[in-house]
């Protein structure tokens, strides 16, 4: 198993650290082109509660210098030093909210030159839509990953269309695929969310995404992001939840089919994220993954007992 950790520290001699940023983008799932509710688990803001406020911070290096000084204060608080003190690193610049490729190309140019221009900048990350990925940007992309590394972010969730069209993601499988061999083809590093717990989905049928994406290409996908189902207030997610439509994971099925699913991926493919958070303050369920520290320590023994890992690599997913 290669965690996002061990590539960075192998790739680029350190550990990276990612800073949120928002790029005051919308969704066609949200601005009516394809609906207006988004996805059914998708919250108001748009899976990017935790990016900085363009109100507060209105340009990228402004967000960037507010990011890495929250970064640098959890930091210092771990190493019981001041953020002075405390030791300094580079970052990923994420592009987390909303669709982040949703845009014309003129003002992805500026926001996204902006960020890999930052010294402290070594990767830019974009979360998007595979649907939003006409030519003119793929183009953008290439150009800006020959000055820094450009990932490039898919919220793919799962394979199976009937489940796409529950969750209303908009687009069929094909245009995934497509998307994922133009941006291959362009030489960008590509990254697929894949949500574990979908109302209607099978463990068999969970380990069948893991196992298409394992399979992509020659090594299959460059990196991934398992995402443990989060039921966030003000989604139509959390309504059905409510009215008892379906259950959420308890921590332990959750533990062992995490590690099913890492199995299935090839060793080339970088392990992004093996759960996530939900804001705390919008969590419906599970509750018990609004337990960080619980989440962590029973996924370190997990492992341990099933030979996945040794010492806490498990903190770098």
């Amino acid at each position: 198993m290669r965690t996002l950790n061990q590539y960075c520290k192998k790739t680029f001699g350190e550990k990276l650290y990612k800073l949120s940023l928002n790029g005051g983008m919308t969704c066609p799932n949200r601005d009516g082109t394809l609906g207006s509710n988004g996805c059914i688990f998708c919250s108001g803001g748009g899976s990017g509660e935790f990016a900085e406020s363009m109100a507060a911070h209105p340009s990228v290096t402004e967000q960037i210098e507010a990011a890495k000084a929250l970064v640098e204060n959890k930091m210092s608080k771990a190493h019981n030093s001041t953020a002075l003190d405390c030791p300094k690193g580079r970052y990923i610049a994420y592009f987390q909210s909303y669709t982040n490729t949703y845009a014309p190309v003129s003002r992805l140019r500026a926001l996204f030159t902006e960020a890999i221009a930052h010294p402290d900048i070594a990767i830019l990350s974009i979360a998007t839509r595979p649907d939003c990925l006409p030519p003119e940007i793929i183009a953008l992309l290439s150009e800006l990953n020959r000055i820094k590394p450009v990932w490039v972010e898919l919220g793919l969730q799962t394979i199976h269309e009937e489940t796409a069209r529950f969750i209303r993601r908009g687009y069929p499988l094909s245009v995934f695929e497509d998307a994922w061999n133009r941006l291959h083809g362009a030489g960008l590093t590509v990254i697929a969310h894949v949500i574990l717990g979908l109302p209607g989905e099978t463990r068999s049928m969970m380990q069948d995404t893991v196992s298409y994406l394992g399979g992509l290409g020659t090594h299959g996908i460059d990196g991934v992001k398992l995402q443990l189902l989060h039921v966030l207030e003000g989604t139509d997610l959390a309504v059905l939840y409510r009215a008892g439509g379906f259950q959420t994971f308890s921590l332990e099925e959750y533990l062992d089919l995490v590690i099913d699913c890492i199995a299935l991926l090839p060793p080339e493919t970088v392990i992004h994220r093996i759960s996530g958070d939900g804001p705390k303050k919008l969590l419906v369920a599970p509750v018990w993954s609004g337990n960080k520290r619980l989440v962590l320590n029973s996924m370190a023994k997990r492992f341990k007992e099933r030979g996945v890992c040794q010492g806490d690599q498990y903190r770098t997913l």
